[in-house]
């Protein structure tokens, strides 16, 4: 159960890197991320992603240039 859990996360972390990369809107990665923050949140492991998904986060409010 735990494991899929943290399948299901890390493919929304992906899922929203991918989406950055390939110049979708950065508000469906930021969707992403925040979705795999809030899973991690329901399984108790909000402590190891939290940092993952800052880190995101702050690179896409960066300006761009």
């Amino acid at each position: 159960m735990e494991e899929d859990v943290r399948e299901r996360i890390q493919k929304l972390l992906v899922t929203g890197d991918n989406r950055l990369k390939q110049g979708v809107d950065p508000a469906k990665a930021r969707a992403s991320w925040e979705q795999a923050l809030a899973l991690a949140r329901e399984a108790g492991l909000e402590e190891r992603i939290r940092p993952l998904v800052e880190v995101r986060l702050a690179d896409l409010e960066r300006p761009r240039g």
